[in-house]
C-alpha cells in the first residue's frame, strides 16, 4: 500500500488526504515532523517538505499537485473533471488555494523562525493583503458543490481550515458566505471532514 508521509495540520497534506478519501485509494498515513528531518522524509523528499506520496516501487511523489494529478490518473479521473474547461477551472481553485497556504504558511515560519523584535511586520502585511484578496474573492463567489467535487474544492476546505487553525477569528469576519461554504462542505462531505487540518 502507498504510504503518505504528513502531518495533520498541514493544508496541503489534508488536500492530498481528502483526494485520496475521495477517490476511495488506501492508503498508509505516517506522520511525521518535518523539523526533526527525520531519514525517512529525506530519503523520500531531499526538499525535506510534506506531504510526499512513496508508492510500493519505492518511488516517491511530491509536491501535493504532483500527488493529486498520480491520485486522479489512478482512479480514473475521479478528481478532476474530463471537460477541459471544467478540469482548468478546478486547477485554479487549486492553485489558489495552495496559493493562500504559501503566504500562510510564511506568515508563520516569519514568526516561528525569527526572534520577536526581528519579526518584519511589512512582511506580514503584504503576505494577509495577498490571502484576504483572495478570500474576498471566493466570499463574493463560492465554488459549488456538487455531488461531484473536484480536488478544488478540497484544497479550498483544506486551506479555510488551516487559516482558522492558525488565524483563528482573523479571517471570518465579513465572510460569512465562505464560512457558510465550509459548513455546507463537512455536512455534504462527512467522511472527508476529520482530513481537515486540525
Amino acid at each position: 500500500m502507498p504510504k503518505l508521509l504528513y502531518a495533520s495540520t498541514s493544508p496541503y497534506s489534508s488536500k492530498v488526504r481528502m483526494a485520496a478519501l475521495y477517490a476511495g485509494i488506501a492508503i498508509d498515513l505516517v506522520p511525521v515532523k518535518t523539523e526533526e528531518k527525520p531519514a525517512e522524509l529525506i530519503g523520500a523528499n531531499p526538499l525535506g517538505k510534506i506531504p510526499v506520496l512513496v508508492l510500493d516501487d519505492g518511488r516517491s511523489i511530491y509536491d501535493s499537485r504532483a500527488i493529486t494529478q498520480h491520485l486522479n490518473r489512478v482512479s480514473k479521473n475521479a478528481l478532476f473533471p474530463r471537460n477541459p474547461d471544467k478540469r482548468l477551472e478546478a486547477e485554479v481553485l487549486e492553485a489558489l488555494a495552495d496559493g493562500m497556504c504559501d503566504c500562510a504558511l510564511s506568515m508563520v515560519y516569519e514568526r516561528r523562525a525569527r526572534p520577536e523584535e526581528m519579526v518584519y511586520q511589512p512582511w506580514l502585511d503584504r503576505q494577509w493583503a495577498k490571502i484576504t484578496t483572495a478570500l474576498d474573492l471566493l466570499n463574493a463567489n463560492p465554488p459549488k458543490l456538487p455531488k461531484k467535487i473536484t480536488v478544488g474544492q478540497m484544497a479550498l476546505r483544506a486551506t479555510l481550515g488551516y487559516l482558522a487553525l492558525r488565524f483563528a477569528g482573523k479571517w471570518e469576519k465579513g465572510r460569512g458566505r465562505l464560512t457558510r461554504w465550509a459548513a455546507r462542505f463537512d455536512e455534504k462531505f462527512p467522511e472527508l471532514k476529520p482530513a481537515v487540518p486540525g
